[in-house]
């Protein structure tokens, strides 16, 4: 039996927090079910987060004026990526599920994870202009979110006070997970954990666990292939997949959206937006 393979990516600076919990939690279920599971703590391996200069070794092909990503791009087919870049890519080369697992903060990543993902997430070896989104490098992986947030959930409603949850989602699911090529899986959200009972963060726990142990068994969100947009013409949507969508109620994604309504909880729910 194929023994498959996780990588947690945690951010959170404190191992008394939930997040801990919940990545100790995941680490545990899935060991349980015969995952090999590698953790990268960033806060306790000091990951640095600011891509620079020194992300590569060796001299840039134009010292003078140096642009980030062709440089890496070279760097990455030579050979001369930094070491701390170079470790966590094999993590994720390595991993069949990605789990990244994070407090909201102003609605995004933390910095430390934005940083991870700007830095290992490499042009090259994450995308190119010829491999991403559908046809992306990491097309046969899945990955997902798992954050906890400082609202409740009907704050995060379609008229709650911070909005609609899945259009805070569709910049990170689909700008950095969906980009790559991974099968994006459904967010796990723990709501409003610093102001419920510790019963609550219990079960929260508890359902954590049961729902990765079949979490290999999980279809993804859906998102729009490539072979639905126009490359010739700018990368929009192709006038039969326009067509195909004329009658219906909702747009096909988030973004897609066509000027129409945007699909229901597209975001946290697997299967179809084709409604």
């Amino acid at each position: 039996m194929t023994v498959r393979k996780a990588l947690i990516v945690l951010a959170h600076p404190e191992n008394s927090s939930f997040n801990h919990a919940m990545k100790d939690a995941a680490v545990d279920a899935l060991k349980r079910n015969g995952w090999d599971v590698t953790v990268s703590d960033l806060y306790a391996m000091k990951f640095n987060p600011v891509l620079s200069r020194d992300d590569i070794t060796g001299s840039p092909s134009d010292p003078s004026k140096f642009k980030y990503g062709p440089e890496t791009l070279l760097a990455y087919k030579e050979g001369r990526l930094s070491k701390d870049i170079v470790e966590e890519q094999k993590k994720v080369e390595a991993s069949d599920l990605v789990i990244f697992q994070f407090p909201l903060y102003w609605f995004g990543l933390p910095s430390i994870m934005k940083g991870w993902i700007e830095r290992v997430f490499s042009l090259g070896f994450a995308y190119s202009f010829q491999t991403m989104y559908s046809n992306g490098p990491f097309k046969h992986k899945k990955a997902l979110l798992s954050f906890t947030t400082g609202g409740s959930h009907p704050m995060y409603s379609t008229n709650g006070l911070n909005g609609d949850i899945n259009i805070a989602l569709w910049p990170l699911q689909n700008g950095m997970l969906n980009f790559c090529g991974f099968q994006v899986l459904e967010p796990q959200i723990s709501y409003a954990v610093s102001l419920i009972p510790n019963e609550a963060r219990t079960q929260i726990l508890e359902n954590w666990q049961k729902r990765l142990e079949k979490i290999w068994e999980e279809k993804p969100i859906h998102f729009l292939p490539v072979e639905d947009f126009d490359v010739s013409g700018g990368f929009v949507l192709k006038k039969e997949v326009v067509k195909a969508n004329a009658d219906n109620k909702y747009g096909p994604t988030i973004g897609q959206n066509l000027g129409k309504a945007v699909p229901p909880d597209s975001q946290v729910k697997a299967g179809s937006t084709r409604l």
